[in-house]
């Protein structure tokens, strides 16, 4: 039964085993470059699981103890899980002790495959669900865990390193644009917001309020957005 939901699951974790190998890799490099070992970028991948907020993190262990900082930035960035995981509380709630590894583990790219690709006939979607999930964090362990490492023997001082989260979101961003955005005010609520935040309160202190801005400005605007892209998709087809 485990095996015929390990083989199930396999093979729809192939496409984020390619992403999170790079960008768990780019976190450990980024943690050795700072002078951790090898070890804190496995167990913060191992335990923590956060993506975006483990690279926030590095920056968080080195400055000042800012312990309700810390808090607030975390619950901030990992607002959208909250969204999406109560669309899973019907599809997790007879797993039984399975469901605290995957409320744990639901994550982004985990939460597109688990919510839409059912299981094979005969193959328990528990354990699929179950799968899918260890495959997903082991390859983000595996791959921060080969960065700390590597990051580790190369010669320090890489210089740039901490901006390769920001360079990923330009990316993202630009691509986004390129391709005709299909939530065009939610990218310029995104643009405004921070342009705000960063005039305010300058450039060492404005991820916060920017991301709280951009989080209740979202919230409020939430069903216009929804009224003109529904509008603009009837128009489209």
């Amino acid at each position: 039964m485990h095996i015929a939901a390990i083989k199930a699951a396999f093979p729809h974790t192939l496409p984020i085993m390619a992403g999170f190998l790079f960008l768990g890799a780019s976190y450990g490099v980024l943690m050795a470059s700072k002078g951790f070992s090898f070890l804190f970028p496995m167990m913060t991948s191992l335990f923590v699981f956060a993506g975006s907020m483990e690279f926030a993190l590095a920056n968080l262990l080195l400055g000042a103890f800012a312990p309700l900082e810390a808090v607030f930035m975390a619950l901030v960035i990992n607002a959208r899980h909250i969204f999406y995981g109560i669309s899973m509380l019907d599809k997790y709630r007879a797993m039984g002790i399975k469901k605290l590894y995957l409320i744990f583990a639901l994550c982004d790219e985990t939460f597109s495959v688990v919510y839409q690709v059912e299981p094979p006939e005969g193959v328990d979607r528990g354990l699929f669900s179950l799968y899918i999930s260890i495959l997903d964090h082991s390859y983000w362990v595996i791959g921060a865990t080969l960065g700390g490492i590597f990051g580790s023997l190369i010669p320090l001082g890489i210089k740039g390193i901490d901006f390769a989260m920001t360079a990923l979101f330009v990316v993202i961003l630009l691509e986004q644009i390129l391709a005709g955005v299909k939530n065009l005010p939610s990218v310029l609520i995104g643009l405004l917001t921070s342009l705000c935040a960063l005039l305010i309160f300058g450039p060492s202190d404005f991820l916060i309020p920017a991301m709280a801005f951009m989080l209740l400005a979202l919230t409020a605007l939430r069903r216009p957005i929804d009224s003109l892209m529904r509008k603009k998709g009837r128009d489209v087809s």
